[in-house]
């Protein structure tokens, strides 16, 4: 019915049994008050149905769309491959830190080392001028900073971090995959090596960041504080310091660009077949247990 027709018959009855009880409860009263509280009451009546019905259809309308969502995920699962999660929302959250601080410091850290470079001149005028790249470039170092801070206090007091750190550990059996890897490289193997959470490469290029950060964040802290660091220690400290942090910072933006980006783009099965078995092995156990305990 229409909001017209509603308007036309506003003395349309509702259910039988509600009609029922408020002509009882409106008995004894005057035959006009007791035909307005009706109305007053049937009015009500309508709008918690129709308001019901409302949220009802919203309620249908979010779960058809929850559903579509997962049917698309599942047929793109079905022709790209399961998708896994390797690392939880903290980790990402430090990598993404350490990412930005990261890029931040090299567009701002590289024109000071190349100032001849036709780019750099360019880059130091889109910060507007050489004082605001320095205050962008100290802004990345506090978020690199933050991030060691992190990570160390994550490795401590997290399950998880203390977990990848004792399996980010070198082994003998790293010194194994590396000299299998070079022969399967080579043609003289037609195996690859089995990878477990963290080959070789991931942790080399893990502990390379410690490595960096201690270089960097120390040698940074005596140039930012230049005119403390004269006070109390030899001019050729900042000249060390210049230069480690010149050749620190050239050196981890050439493995950035040439050994992280191409290594850290991988499929878990094919790169990491021990840890994929692992976790297949893990749902097979929670499958069983769960059909063993209904």
């Amino acid at each position: 019915m229409s909001v017209d027709e509603k308007k036309a018959n506003p003395q349309e009855p509702i259910d039988p049994e509600a009609e029922a009880a408020l002509a009882e409860e409106t008995a004894g009263l005057d035959p006009v008050k007791a035909a307005e509280i009706r109305e007053k009451v049937r009015r009500r009546i309508r709008e918690e149905v129709e308001r019901e019905i409302r949220l009802r259809t919203a309620s249908d309308r979010r779960a058809e769309v929850r559903k579509r969502r997962e049917e698309i995920r599942k047929e793109k699962h079905h022709q790209e491959g399961e998708m896994f999660q390797r690392f939880n929302r903290n980790f990402r959250f430090q990598h993404m830190v350490m990412f930005t601080s990261v890029v931040l410091l090299i567009i701002t850290g590289m024109p000071i080392k190349f100032p001849n470079f036709f780019l750099s001149r360019i880059v130091i005028n889109l910060w507007g001028g050489i004082n605001n790249s320095t205050i962008v470039h100290r802004i990345g170092a506090g978020m690199l900073i933050y991030f060691m801070a992190h990570h160390m206090l994550y490795c401590m007091f997290s399950r998880e971090g203390r977990r990848d750190f004792l399996l980010l550990i070198p082994m003998p059996k790293d010194l194994k995959d590396a000299v299998q890897n070079v022969r399967y490289f080579m043609g003289k193997s037609d195996e690859k090596p089995k990878f477990g959470r963290f080959s070789y490469i991931e942790k080399f290029d893990y502990w390379a960041v410690y490595w960096g950060c201690v270089i960097m964040i120390g040698s940074g802290a005596f140039l930012w504080w230049e005119s403390i660091t004269l006070k109390y220690l030899p001019k050729f400290f900042i000249d060390i310091a210049h230069e480690a942090h010149s050749d620190e910072a050239l050196l981890a933006t050439l493995a950035i660009i040439i050994w992280h980006f191409y290594n850290v783009h991988l499929k878990i099965k094919e790169e990491h077949p021990l840890e994929y078995e692992e976790i297949m092995a893990k749902r097979a156990k929670q499958a069983a247990s769960e059909v063993g305990n209904p």
